[in-house]
C-alpha cells in the first residue's frame, strides 16, 4: 500500500503483531487521579496552556527529525478514518513520533515506509549532505576567514541548510519562529493564571527565551528553572542532543578539530527538544531529597577529584533540586520511544550556558514510566537468568534507588570541557559513567543510614538484572552500551559469574572494588580528552560474547516488548 507516494514497509498483519505482542503502554496520568482533582482551579488552566505548549512543541520536533515527518504523518491522519492498515502505520508512527525508529531488538531501524530511513545527521543538517563535504564545507569556511559562521553551524541551537556552495546555522527562534512565538504565548498564559510565584518567575523567563536571539535567555531561563524545588506543577523544555551523528565527527578529524580549537570555536552536537508536563508528588520528592543531601560527601569521594573542578556546590549551598512527578505529557524527543523511554532526567546538560556560568541542576524522576513493568515477564526472567539464592534481592523499587543514583552522578566528575573532547563516544563513556558512579557509590548511602545491607544487596542485583541486554547495542543506543560496558568489566574481573546452568551469580564482596575501579578508568578517559582513547575503551569492553547471545535468546523466548506507546488524556 502508498501513502502520498510512498510504499508502506510493514504489512498489516505484522503491525497486528506489533500491537498484540511487542506493544509496552504508558498510561499518564487522567483527570480522575487525585493529585489533579485536588489542585486549584487556576493550577488546572496552567496545565491546559502547558499541554498546548508541549502539542506545538512536539511539532518543533518533528521537523527536526526527519524532512519527511510532516508531510507522511499528514498523509497517514488523512488515509487513517477509512483504511485500517494506513491506521495502524500511523499509531506505531505515533509510537516512535517519526518515519523509524530502533525498537531495542533488530540491528536496524525499523522503517515505516520503504526507503525513508533515520538520516545520521537528522534534518538538523541537508539530507544529501555526507560527512566528508560536511568537513570540506567546515575547513573551507575556516579558511576564507568565516569563522563566525561556522561558530552558528556548530551551535547546539541551530538548523544547518546550504548557502550556495556553503552552510549556514539558523537559530532556532528564527527558524522555528512560528512555533516559538505560539509556544511563549501559551506559557505567558499559564504564568498569569499559576498562584506560584517561582513558577510563574521561570515561565516568564523560558517564553522570553523562545523568542529572543539570545543564548543568555536560555541560561536565565534555566537557572530560574533549575532552583524551582517547591512549585505544585513541573514544565520542562529539554535541550539533550543525543540524536546528532553528523556535528561529532569532526572531533575524529584531528586537523578540522585543531583548527577549531586554537580559534576558540566548540563542537556542540545539536539539540532536541521536548516538553513534559506534570505535577510533583511530594512524597516522592521527600525521598529524592534524603539522597541530595550526600551529593557534597560523594563530590569528594570521586577519583582525581583535585584535577577538575565539581560544580554543584557553591559555598554551603548544593545547586541541585529534585522532584518526583505525576507525568501528564511527554511531547517531542520525550516521545521518541526508539527502543526505550526516559526514567529520569538530569538537566541542563554540562554544554548549556547556564551551567557553564555557575549554574544549578535539576532532577526529574518519572513516575509512570518506572510504575509499567510487567511484574510476570520478571518472574520468568529470573527463574530462567538468576540463581535462585539471588531471587530475595529482586526489588523494582531498588532500582529506582539506581536511578536516583545514575542521576546524580551526571553531575559529579570533569565538566563539558573534558566530556566534548570525546565526539561520537562522550555520550557512552558519560550514561557509563553515571551508572558507575550510582553502584560504586552506594555504600555511602548504607553509611549515612539511608538504605540498610540489605537494600544495598537489592540494588546491585536488581540492576546487574537491568543490564542484561535483549540485543547487540549500537553506539546511538549510550545507555545501552554503558550496560555492556559494566556487564563485560563485571564479568572480567570476577564481581559476577554465570554457573554451570547460565545462571548469574554475584559476588557481594568484591563488586564494590570492582566497581571503584571502572569508575577510576571512566574518568581517567574523560580527562584525557581524547576520542581515540575513549574509543579504545569502548571496544575493549563491548565485546558481544556467547552468554550474551545466551541471554538475549533466552530473553527474547521470555517476550519482549520493545515497542512503547504512550497513552495520554489531556
Amino acid at each position: 500500500m502508498k501513502i502520498d507516494g510512498y510504499e508502506l514497509n510493514l504489512s498489516e498483519e505484522e503491525l497486528d503483531e506489533i500491537f498484540a505482542k511487542k506493544l509496552r503502554p504508558i498510561e499518564l496520568i487522567t483527570p480522575e487521579f487525585e493529585g489533579y482533582k485536588n489542585l486549584p482551579e487556576s493550577e488546572k488552566k496552567v496545565i491546559t496552556h502547558l499541554v498546548k505548549a508541549a502539542e506545538i512543541m512536539n511539532d518543533v520536533s518533528l521537523e527536526q527529525d526527519h524532512p519527511l515527518n510532516f508531510r507522511l504523518k499528514k498523509a497517514l491522519e488523512q488515509a487513517a478514518p477509512n483504511n485500517s492498515h494506513a491506521a495502524k502505520a500511523l499509531r506505531l508512527f505515533n509510537c516512535f513520533n517519526g518515519v523509524a525508529g530502533l525498537n531495542g531488538i533488530d540491528p536496524e531501524p525499523i522503517q515505516i515506509f520503504k526507503d525513508v530511513k533515520i538520516i545520521p545527521g537528522r534534518n538538523f543538517y541537508p539530507a544529501d549532505l555526507s560527512v566528508e563535504e560536511f568537513h570540506h564545507i567546515i575547513k573551507k569556511m575556516l579558511q576564507a576567514g568565516k569563522h563566525e559562521e561556522v561558530r552558528r553551524i556548530l551551535s547546539a541551537r541551530t538548523m544547518v541548510r546550504r548557502k550556495g556552495d556553503e552552510l549556514e546555522g539558523i537559530d532556532y527562534t528564527k527558524y522555528f519562529e512560528k512555533q516559538f512565538s505560539a509556544i511563549a504565548n501559551e506559557l505567558e498564559v499559564a504564568a498569569h493564571y499559576t498562584t506560584d510565584e517561582a513558577f510563574k518567575d521561570y515561565l516568564g523567563w523560558q517564553a522570553q527565551a523562545l523568542i529572543q536571539n539570545n543564548e543568555d535567555m536560555d541560561m536565565l531561563a534555566d537557572k530560574h528553572w533549575a532552583v524551582l524545588q517547591n512549585s505544585p506543577l513541573e514544565f520542562t523544555i529539554s535541550r539533550e542532543n543525543y540524536d546528532d551523528e553528523m556535528t561529532p565527527t569532526i572531533c575524529d578529524n584531528a586537523e578540522l578539530k585543531s583548527m577549531l580549537d586554537n580559534l576558540g570555536i566548540e563542537v556542540n552536537s545539536k539539540d532536541m527538544l521536548g516538553v513534559r508536563v506534570g505535577i510533583v508528588n511530594k512524597k516522592g520528592t521527600d525521598l529524592l531529597l534524603t539522597f541530595k543531601e550526600q551529593m557534597k560527601n560523594l563530590a569528594g569521594l570521586m577519583p582525581y577529584a583535585d584535577k577538575y573542578k565539581q560544580n554543584i556546590a557553591s559555598g554551603n549551598d548544593l545547586k541541585q533540586t529534585m522532584v518526583d512527578v505525576d507525568l501528564i505529557a511527554l511531547k517531542g524527543d520525550y516521545a521518541q520511544c526508539r527502543g526505550g523511554i526516559t526514567t529520569a532526567q538530569n538537566l541542563p546538560n554540562d554544554d548549556k550556558l547556564s551551567i557553564k556560568t555557575g549554574g544549578g541542576r535539576r532532577n526529574v524522576y518519572h513516575r509512570q514510566v518506572r510504575m509499567s513493568q510487567d511484574k510476570e515477564r520478571a518472574k520468568k526472567l529470573l527463574n530462567a537468568l538468576v540463581a535462585e539464592n539471588l531471587h530475595q534481592y529482586y526489588n523494582p523499587e531498588a532500582e529506582h534507588i539506581f536511578v536516583i543514583g545514575h542521576e546524580n552522578g551526571h553531575s559529579l566528575g570533569p565538566d563539558s570541557s573534558f566530556k566534548n573532547s570525546l565526539g561520537l563516544y562522550k555520550h557512552t563513556i558519560e550514561e557509563n559513567k553515571a551508572d558507575v558512579v550510582s553502584i560504586a557509590m552506594m555504600p555511602q548511602y548504607v553509611k549515612a543510614g539511608i538504605i540498610d545491607e540489605k537494600t544495598l544487596k537489592e540494588v546491585y542485583t536488581t540492576w546487574i538484572v537491568r543490564i542484561f541486554l535483549k540485543a547487540k547495542p549500537q553506539l546511538i543506543q549510550p545507555h545501552r552500551m554503558g550496560d555492556l560496558i559494566h556487564f563485560n568489566y563485571l564479568l572480567e574481573h570476577g564481581a559476577i559469574r554465570f554457573n554451570g546452568d547460565n545462571k548469574l551469580e554475584i559476588d557481594f564482596v568484591k563488586l564494590p572494588e570492582v566497581m571503584n575501579k571502572i569508575l577510576a578508568e571512566t574518568i581517567e578517559v574523560q580527562l584525557s580528552k581524547s576520542a581515540q582513547k575513549a574509543k579504545e575503551f569502548i571496544d575493549k569492553y563491548t565485546e558481544w560474547k556467547d552468554i550474551h547471545k545466551y541471554i538475549a535468546k533466552t530473553l527474547q523466548e521470555i517476550g519482549i516488548k520493545p515497542y512503547i506507546e504512550i497513552r495520554t488524556y489531556f
